[in-house]
């Protein structure tokens, strides 16, 4: 199976597909794009609202609107069995530069979100406070990416093998 990129990605010089959030569940990328028939029935049917389309018209998950609370309710309704029923999600959070924290304002909102227990501040001596997310205990849900005031959450995939613990 051979990868077609979108007119729209061919004229902006996109010719791979890029590590896009999909909904948990989703198919490989490539399988996904050719199986998807972009009918919105997983866009329609979350609960949260959080899936839109990307570039190409396929579903992707932005969780700076909200968390994944990991219903299935887009894989319920996916005929054509692009979105299968998750048992996990290979998303992690981690604080991008723009993180309030990390410029010397104290923020603890996303500690605050995260049910996981997966961010934490360590105090220091100087009075401000290291924040570290554990990638082990992160699901990925994004409920600290939808409370960041700074918009200061990004996202990256892990293979579960590679699942350790990331300092600021």
């Amino acid at each position: 199976m051979s990868h077609k990129p979108a007119r729209r990605s061919f004229l902006r010089g996109r010719f791979t597909r890029s590590n896009v959030m999909r909904p948990p569940g989703a198919l490989t990328p490539d399988d996904f794009a050719e199986t998807c028939t972009k009918c919105d029935a997983c866009i329609k049917a979350c609960p949260e609202a959080i899936i839109f389309h990307d570039e190409d018209g396929l579903p992707k998950v932005d969780l700076a609107k909200g968390e994944c609370t990991f219903c299935g309710v887009c894989a319920s309704v996916c005929e054509p069995e692009a979105i299968l029923p998750a048992s996990g999600w290979n998303w992690r959070a981690k604080p991008t530069s723009s993180c309030l924290n990390l410029q010397g304002i104290t923020c603890r909102t996303c500690e605050d979100q995260c049910e996981q227990r997966a961010i934490r501040f360590r105090p220091q001596l100087n009075g401000r406070a290291d924040i570290t997310f554990d990638s082990d205990s992160c699901i990925g849900c994004g409920a600290c990416a939808a409370a960041c005031p700074a918009g200061a959450v990004a996202f990256h995939q892990v293979t579960p093998q590679h699942s350790e613990e990331k300092p600021c």
